[in-house]
Parts: C-alpha cells; sequence; structure tokens
C-alpha cells in the first residue's frame, strides 16, 4: 500500500469537506476517515486501543493523539485501504501533523496532498447558519441556496418536520471559525513547508470545487 495516496482536506466548519470527501469516495475509490467514526468503531470492535479510548471518553476526557494514532495505524492495516485514503478531522495541529508523519513513514508512506479548501469567513457564518434538515429523512435545506420546492414540505420524503443544529447559529459558527484559524494556520504553513500544499477556493459551485479536487487527486494518484 506504500503508493497509495494519502490526502488530507483542511477548511473550517462549512467548507465542504464532507461532501468533497464522499465524491472523492465514488471517483477514485479513495476511503475517507473521519477521526470520529474511526473512534466509535474502535470503541465497538473493543481493539486494544478502542478500550483505551473508550475508558478516557467515559471519564469525560479527550483522547490522547497517541490513541487516535493508534486508532489510525490499526484502520490503515485494513484491506480497503490499499486504494489510498482521505483524512477528515486529522491533523489538527503541527504537533499531529509530525506524528501522522512518523506513522506513514513507519509504512513506506508519507502524504501526498494537503489541500486547503479557502473561504470567505462572513460567507461561511451565512452558509452554516442558514442550514436546516427534514426531521424524517435528513434531506439538507438552506434558507438562501435551496428552499423544498413547496414550503414546508421536503423534496425527498414528504416529510414537515424540520431541524436545525443547535450550533449552527452566526456567533457560535463566528467562534469556530476563529478556532479552525488559530488551529490551522500553523498546519497550512507545516504543508506549504513540505511542498505538499494545495489551495481551492471553495466559494464557488459544488461541482467545479469537484473538478479542481479531482485534478490534483489524479496527478497523486497516477
Amino acid at each position: 500500500m506504500s503508493n497509495a495516496p494519502v490526502l488530507i482536506l483542511l477548511g473550517p466548519p462549512g467548507a465542504g469537506k464532507g461532501t468533497q470527501a464522499r465524491m472523492l469516495e465514488e471517483d477514485f475509490g479513495l476511503v475517507q476517515l473521519s477521526t470520529g467514526d474511526m473512534l466509535r468503531a474502535a470503541v465497538a470492535a473493543g481493539t486494544e486501543a478502542g478500550r483505551r479510548a473508550k475508558s478516557v471518553m467515559e471519564a469525560g476526557q479527550l483522547v490522547s493523539d497517541e490513541i487516535v494514532l493508534a486508532i489510525l495505524k490499526d484502520r490503515m492495516a485494513q484491506p480497503d485501504m490499499a486504494r489510498g485514503i482521505i483524512l477528515d478531522g486529522f491533523p489538527r495541529t503541527d504537533g499531529q501533523a509530525a506524528a501522522l508523519d512518523a506513522l506513514l513513514a513507519a509504512n513506506g508512506q508519507k502524504v501526498t496532498a494537503a489541500v486547503s479548501l479557502e473561504v470567505d469567513d462572513e460567507a461561511m457564518v451565512g452558509r452554516v447558519s442558514g442550514r436546516y434538515a427534514c426531521g424524517s429523512c435528513g434531506e439538507g435545506y438552506h434558507d438562501q441556496f435551496k428552499q423544498p420546492a413547496h414550503a414546508g414540505t421536503c423534496d425527498k420524503c414528504g416529510g414537515a418536520a424540520f431541524k436545525r443544529r443547535a450550533d449552527d447559529n452566526a456567533e457560535t459558527v463566528r467562534e469556530r471559525l476563529k478556532a479552525y484559524h488559530a488551529q490551522t494556520a500553523p498546519l497550512i504553513a507545516y504543508y506549504e513547508g513540505k511542498g505538499v500544499l494545495a489551495r481551492i477556493d471553495a466559494m464557488g459551485p459544488i461541482a467545479e470545487v469537484r473538478q479542481a479536487l479531482s485534478s490534483i487527486v489524479g496527478q497523486v494518484a497516477a
């Protein structure tokens, strides 16, 4: 698996990382690795790292980088990793990035591309704080960009109950953006220094962002 691409998506809440990662899975057969999903799967499977994570989470504490890396190492040893991976939510600091580099190097790998999805903060506040979803099927809508064809009725399932995430309000989104910039500025410099950083304007249509990402992945996955 040493030649399999390792892609990192960087971007604030609402930049479209999850949407684009799913499209890359479809287009290139890469596997999206979300830190949260991996932790839950390891706990459910009862692996050694999963048991350690469970005891930490049950104590109400944050799971250490060491445990996250142990879970990532276990996951990367599985056969479906052979086509390559997209990391979403990890690394978040340059310390984690260095630890990831060491883990990959032990497997004959390295980060092939770190893509920064660049957005305008105030536009992002509007994009995220306007989101809502059907309470029945989960279909996503937006106050400005995607209203149901018939007001109050879900296009997909006909449901009439809609919900918003409690943290999808302008004030909370601004705080999340501030935290993202504080944490991620060093990461962008880290990967730029290694010559693997690419920047994409993520304010454009989803299809344009997908095309730009596909071009980058096509080069590193060739």
